[in-house]
C-alpha cells in the first residue's frame, strides 16, 4: 500500500485505492472456464463418410389438369368427365413412369366434398402427387 507523507498514520482516512483481489479472482475463474471449455468446443472425430450421388432426372413428369367448377362438374383437359372415366384415367396414368402430377384447379365456391371425391379417386387410382393451383392475391392499389 502506498502511503501519503502528508497524512498522519494515526488518523483514520478513507482508502482511495481499488481493491484488485476480487477482480483478479474473477478473471482467474473465467480464464479457467475458458481453458476447460475450449478443447471441448473444437473436439472433432475424423470419419470417412460415404459419398452419395444424386443423378439429376431430365424427365419431367406430365401434368393432369383437373378443373372443379362450383357446381361439382369435373373437367379433365377442358372436357367434362364422370367419376368412372376419371378413375379409369387415374389408373392408366399411375402406370406411367415417372408418375404424373395432378394439378387441381378448384373454384372458390366448390364444396369440399367434391374436392375430397376427386382426391380420393386419385389416391385410389395410385396417384400420390396432387397440387392445388391458386391465384395469387392482387396487390392493393
Amino acid at each position: 500500500m502506498a502511503s501519503n507523507p502528508f497524512i498522519n498514520d494515526n488518523e483514520e482516512t478513507l482508502m482511495s485505492e481499488i481493491n484488485m483481489t476480487p477482480l483478479v479472482d474473477v478473471m482467474l475463474v473465467l480464464l479457467m472456464i475458458f481453458l476447460v471449455t475450449l478443447p471441448v468446443m473444437h473436439h472433432a472425430i475424423k470419419l470417412d463418410l460415404p459419398q452419395a450421388s444424386n443423378p439429376k432426372t431430365e424427365i419431367k413428369p406430365t401434368q393432369i389438369k383437373l378443373t372443379l367448377q362450383a357446381d361439382g362438374v369435373v373437367l379433365l383437359d377442358q372436357q367434362a368427365v364422370d367419376d368412372a372415366t376419371l378413375r379409369a384415367h387415374f389408373l392408366a396414368a399411375a402406370k406411367v413412369e415417372p408418375q404424373p402430377e395432378v394439378h387441381l384447379y378448384a373454384d372458390r365456391a366448390v364444396r369440399y366434398e367434391h374436392i375430397a371425391r376427386v382426391m380420393s379417386a386419385a389416391q385410389s387410382g395410385g396417384l400420390a402427387k396432387i397440387g392445388f393451383i391458386t391465384q395469387p392475391d392482387k396487390p392493393a392499389s
